[in-house]
């Protein structure tokens, strides 16, 4: 009964706990690097804003260019809040965008979206350069490129601190290996969500990496280039997001309606919850104990991906408690007790 109490005297309180997955900060605001403040020039980086900001939602490279999005990208007005510069170098058009009306105008034009709370990713990233091979670290300047890069694209990135013993580990032969047991034995401190092992290397001029990323089960390697390290980081983050993408996203119109119950709330577990579950409108339906019920609009894989970001273990269904079991009529003749009404069943159970 404590938890009940606290679940609706407490609310408004539960945004700042902490969950297992991670939500992205300034995921609707786009920095547009420009050469002048010019009209013409704020334009151009108005429209490159836009479709930075779809293909970071959808993580879909086509998505912009929906027939559905053509009125908006002729006024992308209707969706921003507010724009500035930024003095550099390089000076940048800053376009924050409005996520209610955003997100209402991908949906009318059909297109899947991705929320705000995203997996956490512990980049272990190598850099081999003309004047040396070194493991990038937590607040160093090679750090810089990589945030930059996983801002634009919309991911949440950590990187280690880069000890000695981190840079044992973390050599070229193990980054671009598939077996990422080395990688995971140095990462327990860091409780990301996922790993990426980036080895990229300078060749004339240019810049070459190789990349692996493993979440859960999910396993994806690629290779990218570019002018400079900060290219080589876009191409990288790029191509994550449109690996991770398709696993998280709402599909509109593609979505069944579930009945998801969750086993050993607390009011912290219930805060992350709800942040988990926001991508699929859910709806509380009743507080049984330390159980909870929501009405979720999502299939199946989607809410097994999106709950497995905060540790949350699948009930099997030999687990599951019975069902009531029906009032019979009594042969004596006495009035038999009145049954209470059938619970709904949930098609998905989890605990924690």
């Amino acid at each position: 009964m404590r938890f009940i109490k606290l679940l609706f005297m407490g609310g408004l309180s539960l945004v700042s706990l902490a969950s297992q997955a991670e939500t992205v900060k300034g995921l609707y605001q786009v920095r547009e690097p420009v050469s002048s403040q010019a009209p013409e020039e704020r334009d151009q980086a108005t429209q490159r804003a836009l479709d930075t900001l779809v293909l970071r939602l959808t993580g879909d490279p086509k998505a912009a260019q929906s027939p559905g999005l053509a009125a908006l990208r002729k006024d992308p007005q209707q969706i921003i809040s507010q724009y500035g510069f930024d003095a550099g170098p390089p000076e940048v058009l800053k376009v924050d965008f409005d996520p209610a009306a955003t997100g209402q105008a991908l949906r009318r034009a059909g297109l899947s979206l991705w929320g705000a709370n995203r997996p956490s990713i512990l980049g272990w990233w190598l850099n081999d350069a003309t004047e040396g091979s070194s493991l990038v670290g937590d607040g160093q300047a090679s750090a810089v490129p990589l945030r930059r890069a996983a801002q634009h694209r919309g991911l949440p990135l950590r990187l280690p601190l880069a000890d000695l013993n981190e840079q044992i580990v973390a050599t070229a032969p193990n980054l671009e290996s598939a077996d990422p047991a080395p990688l995971r034995g140095a990462s327990g401190r860091y409780n990301a969500d996922a790993l990426l092992a980036v080895h990229a290397r300078e060749e004339g001029g240019q810049w070459q990496a190789k990349w692996r990323l493993w979440l859960g089960d999910q396993k994806e390697a690629g290779s990218v280039q570019g002018a400079d390290q900060a290219a080589v980081a876009d191409a990288v983050m790029l191509a994550v997001n449109q690996r991770l993408a398709p696993r998280f996203v709402v599909k509109p119109g593609a979505s069944s309606e579930q009945l998801l119950e969750v086993q050993g709330m607390n009011l912290e577990r219930y805060a992350a919850l709800g942040r988990l579950l926001e991508p699929f409108g859910a709806r509380l339906q009743s507080v049984d104990g330390d159980r909870i019920l929501y009405r979720v609009n999502g299939s199946v894989e989607q809410l097994k991906a999106q709950l497995s970001l905060a540790r949350l273990q699948e009930v099997p269904a030999g687990e599951a408690p019975a069902p009531a079991t029906p009032v019979q009529p009594s042969v004596d003749g006495s009035v038999p007790a009145v049954a209470a009404p059938a619970k709904p069943t949930p098609q998905l159970r989890f605990r924690w």
